[in-house]
């Protein structure tokens, strides 16, 4: 008997399901951690590395802004929808979840920090979540697949009130994270689309040429 330890298209797809998993449990693991180290050093970490618009010192928010939170109900208020949205895109593997944070963190993060308050500290995982959410509606206009149309539809019909109001100028509320991220959720979409796009047509050219 032969045994081939060449692994299926199922078992790629389920280790990078799981592989997709994990790197979000480990995001969601180290904004608590962090949260516990910045409540017992009184919120001092918001203020060293939160995203302070336009200036240099403030540039590296970028980075961590997603990691900080004004408390631990701030946290698990962007907590449960991080988790329920990025485990979407997750089961689509780890390198699709962190190219998708990269891209939304960003041009989030970029765009908050031209446009937002001179004296304002920006920080929250809710310019990710905003950025998943549009990453997921827009990913199945770009692509024109019936399955990603209705999860979009989905997270339009359950997340679509937040989302327009998360855009709306309030005191306390990064709305320039919510709607950047929003934009970078779109980019990314467009980018990994594009990306699809380009793979299947170097495969037809392929198969076209006998290859």
């Amino acid at each position: 008997m032969s045994y081939d330890p060449t692994p299926t298209a199922t078992e790629r797809r389920g280790s990078a399901r799981r592989a997709g998993l994990v790197g979000l449990g480990v995001m969601v693991a180290l904004m608590w951690a962090v949260e516990v180290v910045d409540t017992v050093l009184g919120g001092r970490l918001d203020l060293w590395l939160g995203i302070l618009p336009r200036q240099v010192d403030g540039l590296d928010g970028v980075v961590f802004a997603p990691f900080l939170h004004a408390g631990f109900s701030h946290l698990l208020a962007n907590t449960v929808p991080f988790v329920l949205l990025g485990a979407v895109i997750a089961l689509a593997g780890l390198a699709r979840l962190l190219t998708v944070s990269v891209v939304v963190a960003l041009v989030g993060g970029l765009g908050t920090w031209l446009t937002g308050g001179v004296h304002e500290v920006h920080i929250g995982a809710s310019g990710l979540v905003f950025g998943y959410a549009a990453y997921l509606v827009s990913r199945g206009l770009f692509s024109r697949r019936i399955g990603q149309i209705l999860l979009g539809a989905g997270v339009v019909l359950v997340w679509g009130g937040t989302l327009l109001t998360g855009f709306l100028p309030r005191d306390g509320i990064s709305w320039q994270g919510h709607l950047f991220g929003a934009v970078g959720g779109v980019v990314a979409a467009w980018l990994l689309d594009a990306r699809r796009r380009g793979a299947e047509g170097q495969r037809s050219m392929l198969r076209s040429s006998g290859f």
